[in-house]
Order: structure tokens, then sequence, then C-alpha cells
């Protein structure tokens, strides 16, 4: 036997093919997903356990969650012959850190220097799926807050399982045993973990682990580096665009102009005489259109022929839109009365004194990661192999089998690390996999001997003219004002396409027609104003996904902006005005996360000349981010100087990487401000296609980001988000209070001191 690995189903579940080669067989059993309900996690052996949502408690001294049976550690860690631990991370690493924060939830309960802790991204796999989501994916801010507790357990009962071996071999009470540093002791006999993995391997999955409470901690809640971080800063790691397998092949789609576009004919014979290049074939492409796939030996090889094809298209169903006559229609439809009402109604407005408000305006807006969508396929009789990054294992696995013709279990999906994402590589289609999968099975039927690994590449030109897109909305908004400046009634209408409708997210998370994405940050009223809302949303085609902060990217703009509207109109300072409304106990923790923000910027004290302060406060994914930022303007540009930030996330898991999520994300929004950071359509061709022309904020851009983090240790909220809704409408508001004018369309056209 391999006495080095635990690298056995624990508990004896483990089918070894050979003594030195044990099998990995994930957990048996699949996960119903049923979106944020409870769900049922199934153990190795058959043993339901329900796992509940992580709990936020009302104090600080939280307590540890109540025993119960542990997940199976088997598929999860890997104890190496020199007592380095591995830890199989069951999410999609693309910059935010669960690569290293996650196995710190399991180096603490298992009793590990940090030192001796590896880890990498899990396969798709059973095992490895959300236990509440039922899927494996990487989204909603969700890695941490869902993994707080299974990722402790998972280390808790290796720990027991690696104690136990010892109290076994030593024959002494497992009391008697402790483990620290890699090394289970008792007395004056110790053994590393890597001498008791085989014996653990034999152990029982623990019946119940007992976990640390918070002040016991000493890897949580401390700053780590990066496990991958030096990597990544040389040069060395490996991303899905750097795969490379022996005889691979790379293939480029051509694809409509107009979405849904379809090819009408085509000469294919420039494109041919370019050296290196095998093959051009039509291929269907998502949402029902053809294109023209381009094999050759290398990318730039498939370039040149791609731009060398001449071809003749016949326009998509999206053909008609363009983006000002969109917007029109969408004012259009703001003044319409035939909304989905929401909630609230105007019963007030009859007394007031003073009207305000206006038409909001947000754009089309990509994602644009730094790499570019890629995936490399394999293609072996009744099997497929695939490495890529996605952030939607389970569904992806699946949308590949069938497209191969396959079943999920014929193929194997590799999670490779991502360089970016922002939720594009997160779609319920699958658009841009089951394409590869279509070019690289045709690939394999037409390519005779020379067909092998196929890599399936987007270009940036591409990834901006031929994605998904953060949907364009329209907000209409009427405040009544009594004679001293208090809201008697808000009325708040929201125009935009759903991101759910047609997903598998439909069924719970759009009700009576309403999109709970377009309405997330309004709904909740935070500051308890007498509000009337009301949802519209229109079918355009044009297809529309998440985008890093979903609806809050547009809805706290709105509310931010309006709040302090409402603030100053009323003569009150707007801190001051969100501290009154803001109910103490109900929302505790944006007050702390404010005031936090004000005491630590300095807000109020004088600034330079031409400089003004600004200030927003939003909630997200289950966290509070607030900003106080001091702008000018410079170049018709606003120009962020300092910004600061007030954050309550509860416990923070990894603060070095937490504050870069925070600060990754305050610069996230204020590209949003910028002029030219939109995607705009003419007869539905989009018409931006590189950084050039679509422009986000750059190095000279970034602002200083002061972040500090309320203390607390209730279990964690999100962080991949969080820090994107509120940069904007702070900006927003301090370009206010230069100019007097209040801006009502993102991004920022040309500014004036």
């Amino acid at each position: 036997m391999n006495h080095d690995l635990i690298a056995q189903r624990l508990a004896g579940r483990t089918t070894a093919t050979s003594d030195s080669a044990p099998s990995l067989l994930p957990a048996a059993g699949i996960l119903a997903r049923r979106g944020f309900l409870k769900l049922t996690a199934l153990a190795g052996g058959g043993l339901a356990v329900a796992f509940g949502a992580p709990a936020a408690f009302g104090a600080d001294d939280a307590p540890a969650p109540p025993p119960h049976k542990a997940p199976d550690p088997a598929p999860f860690i890997t104890i190496h012959p020199d007592n380095t631990v591995e830890i199989r991370v069951n999410r999609l690493d693309f910059g935010q850190g669960a690569l290293t924060a996650l196995p710190m939830l399991v180096a603490e309960e298992l009793g590990v220097d940090w030192a001796q802790v590896r880890g990498s991204l899990a396969p798709a796999g059973d095992a490895f799926k959300d236990p509440f989501f039922g899927l494996q994916m990487t989204g909603g801010s969700s890695a941490v807050p869902n993994s707080w507790v299974q990722y402790r357990e998972i280390g808790a009962a290796t720990r027991t399982m690696l104690v136990a071996a010892a109290a076994e071999q030593w024959q002494v009470p497992a009391s008697a045993c402790t483990a620290s540093g890699g090394t289970v002791r008792s007395g004056t006999r110790s053994a590393t973990f890597a001498s008791l993995a085989a014996g653990a391997a034999r152990q029982p999955v623990p019946a119940q682990v007992a976990l640390k409470k918070p002040a016991d901690f000493t890897i949580i809640g401390k700053g780590q580096r990066r496990l991958d971080g030096v990597a990544a800063a040389t040069g060395q790691k490996r991303y899905g665009i750097d795969m490379s397998l022996p005889g691979q092949k790379v293939a480029l789609l051509l694809r409509a102009p107009t979405f849904g576009g379809q090819v009408e004919s085509f000469d294919a014979s420039a494109a041919k005489a370019i050296a290196g290049v095998r093959d051009v074939f039509q291929v269907a492409t998502d949402r029902g259109g053809s294109g023209l796939a381009v094999v050759a030996d290398g990318y730039w090889a498939a370039k040149l022929a791609r731009d060398a094809l001449k071809v003749q298209w016949k326009a998509g169903v999206g053909s008609t839109v363009s983006t000002p006559a969109l917007f029109a229609q969408y004012a259009e439809e703001a003044r319409n009365p035939k909304f989905t009402p929401v909630k609230g109604d105007m019963a007030g407005a009859a007394g007031a004194a003073r009207k305000l408000g206006g038409d909001y305006q947000f754009p089309y807006l990509a994602h644009a990661p730094m790499e570019p969508l890629n995936a490399t396929f394999q293609l072996q009789g009744d099997k497929a192999t695939v490495w890529a990054g996605t952030q939607f294992q389970t569904i992806d696995q699946g949308a590949i089998a069938q497209t191969l013709g396959l079943k999920p279990e014929q193929v194997t999906l590799n999670t490779l690390p991502a360089g970016g994402g922002f939720g594009r590589r997160a779609v319920p289609t699958s658009d841009y996999l089951r394409e590869g999968a279509t070019i690289a099975k045709l690939w394999s039927e037409r390519g005779g001997p020379l067909a092998g690994p196929l890599k399936v590449m987007w270009s940036r030109e591409d990834d901006i003219r031929g994605g998904y897109y953060r949907p364009a909305h329209l907000h209409r908004v009427d405040v009544a004002l009594d004679a001293k400046g208090e809201v008697l009634a808000w009325d708040h209408v929201i125009v935009g396409q759903s991101i759910l409708k047609g997903t598998p997210f439909e069924s719970f998370m759009v009700k009576d027609g309403v999109d709970s994405t377009a309405t997330e940050g309004v709904a909740e009223n935070d500051y308890g104003v007498p509000m009337r809302l009301r949802v519209s949303h229109p079918d355009v085609n044009v297809p529309v996904l998440w985008w890093r902060s979903v609806g809050h990217t547009h809805t706290a703009f709105v509310m931010e902006t309006m709040v302090d509207e409402v603030a100053r109109a009323s003569g009150t300072d707007p801190v001051a005005w969100r501290l009154a409304r803001l109910d103490p106990k109900k929302h505790a923790r944006h007050v702390a996360a404010l005031k936090l923000a004000v005491d630590k910027s300095g807000y109020g004290q004088p600034l330079p000349k031409g400089h003004a302060w600004g200030v927003a406060v939003h909630e997200s994914f289950g966290s509070v981010v607030a900003y106080v930022v001091d702008v000018s303007i410079e170049g018709g540009r606003p120009r962020v100087h300092r910004a600061t930030a007030g954050v309550h996330a509860n416990q923070v898991v990894n603060p070095m990487a937490a504050e870069a999520q925070v600060q990754g994300g305050a610069v996230f929004g204020l590209s949003m401000t910028l002029p030219g950071f939109e995607i705009t359509l003419k007869d539905g061709a989009v018409q931006q296609s590189q950084f050039t022309d679509y422009p986000p904020a750059r190095i000279t851009d970034a602002p200083q980001v002061a972040v500090h983090f309320v203390p607390s240790n209730d279990p964690p909220t999100g962080l991949g988000e969080p820090g994107v809704p509120a940069m904007a409408p702070a900006i927003a508001n301090a370009v206010a209070a230069l100019t007097g004018k209040r801006l009502r369309k993102l991004p920022f056209e040309t500014l004036s001191a």
C-alpha cells in the first residue's frame, strides 16, 4: 500500500485499482439543486446529512456550529510523502483567492502549519458540489460563505481520523493524542501525518466533529499570501489559454456580426492557402446561428485564415437593435402603466411641496476578462477530456456531454485557473463550451490522422462583440418631498431585460414575472422610504448575463445618488441623513461600515480647491461596503484621489485577499463611470471590439484605496462582488457637490468643473 497518501475513499469505501494507485472516486450520489433552500449532501455510503445555510449570529462571540456527521475528506485531501497537505478546492479561482481561502479553513481545523499546505483546483465531480446550490459552481460571492462549515469539517474529520490511527497504533485513547504542525503526539511519541495516512484511510468518517471557536483560530483571520501568488507574479502560473498537449491544434470561430446570424455562403480558398491551416468548416453557434471554424497549427495561422475568409451573412433576429432606439423604447415603457407591481403605493404624493427625480440610464456592459474564453478538448472514442476555466462545472460538464452524445460521467472536465471572469464563465447555456465541443467533434470526424487535441480560443474582439452582456436598464424615479424635505412618496420604475428568463434559475428566482436580480438593492428599501416599485422586462434579442455584482451595478447607483440628492435638498449632511434613517437594529452593519469609512477618511475636513467628498453605502451578497471618496475633475473625467472603504463582511478569512477584493471592486466600479465604458449596438451589431474603444480604468486612473473591516466573528459573507456597487454613486455624489449637476447616466459624459 502507498502509505504517503490519503488517496482512498475513507472508511474503506474506495476501490483501489492497485496497491500503488488507489482510486480517487468522488462521493456517491448527486445533490438535488433547490436554489437557496437547504439541500441534502450525500456522504459516501449513502448517508444523507442536511446542511443548513450559514447564519449570521447576533453577537461576535458566535458559538461553533453544532456537531454533526462530517463530509468524507477523501476527495478533498492528499497527504504527500514530504508531509505537505494538498487541498482540492471545489471552485474556480480566477483571481479572487479561493485557492487560498478554502485551504485556510481546512488547515485551521486539521492542525498543520500554513507552510505545509498546497492547493489545487478540483475537476468536475459530485463530491465537489456546493453544499447549498447542489451543483459545482463559483458565483454570487458564495465560495467562502457556502463552504465555511464544509471545509472546516473536512479538516476536522481528517484530523480526527489521523488521531484515531495514531491512537490505534499506540494503543492509547484518542483523547490522549493531539495534532498540530502536521504531527500527532501522545506523551513522548509522535508521528507525522504522512506516516499515519494509510491508517487514517481505514478509519470511519467520524459521526460528529467539533469545530474551533473563533477565539482559538490561528490561521483564519490572519493575512496569508496566496498559494499561487508567486507563480502568478513570476509568469509561471498556467491558465487555460496556456494549455498545450502533444499534437494539439488551435481553432477559432468566425461568428456573424449580429446575434443569431447565419452563413449564407463563403469562400475559404484564401484562408486554406495560409501555411499551417488544416481545415475550414461550418458549425452551429449559440442562439441558433452558424459560423465558420478555422483549425490550424497555432493561433496566429488560425487568425490570419479567419481574417481571409469571405462570407455572406444572413442577419440574425437581433439585427434591428440600436442603442438610441432601445433607450427611447425603455423611456416610453417607463411611462406606461402596464407594469408588474412589486410593492407599495403613492398615497402620500398628494401633499408634495417639492419633487425630485428623473430617468437613469445604464448601458450594456461586456465582462472583458484579461484572459479571453478558451477550452481544450481531447476526444478518445466514447470518452472526452476537457480543460477549461469554468465557473459552472456541473452545468458545463452536462452540456459538453450532451453536445458530444456522451453521458456526463464520460466527460472529464478539469478546472484550470482563469484570468478573470466576472460572470462570463458562468453561463447557463454553456455557450462557449457547447460551441467548442461542436468544433472538436467535427474536427475529430474530419481530421483523420491529424485530429488530436484541439484548443478552441476566443480573441479579444470575439469576447467583446460576441459574448453576453450586463443588460441595459432604465430607471425612472419620482420622489415627493414635504416642506421640510421629508420623503412623502418614492415612485420607482425599472425597465430592462431579465437575466434569468429561460435559465434553470428562473423557477425559483423569478416570481410573478419579476426577475429578482433586477430589483435587488431597491426592493430592500434600507432607508425605509414610502416606496412604490414596479418592473418591466422587455424581450430584446441581445444575450444578457450577470456581471460582477449583478443588479446592484445599477440599483445601488440610483438609490445612493437619489438619497444623496434628497439629503442635500433637505439641507442635511448626506452622512447624517443616512445614519438618521438606517434602523440601528435592522441595519447595524450598514451603520458600522458607514461610520468606519467616515472616521477613517477624515470626511468633512477641508479639501483642496476643486475637490469634493462623495459618500455611498450599499449591501450586496450579504456584505456592506461604504465608500468615502475625494474627487476632482480632470480632463473631463472624474479623478478619484482617495477612496476609504468601511466593510462589514462578518468574519474575514484572509484579510490580505479580502482587501485586494475590495480594492479591485473599487476600480471596477470606477470603470463604470469613465467615458466610453459602454457597449452600444447599431443594427444589431456591437460597435466596440477592444480596450481601445471599451476602455476600463487604467493604472493611472486607480486611486489609493484604504480598506477597513468591521471586526466580527459571525460566519463570513460574500466579498467577491460587494466592493463594486457603491463606488460609482460615491463618485457621482462628489461630482454633484462640485458642479451642482446630478448625473443620471453611466458612464459619465465629459464633465466640466
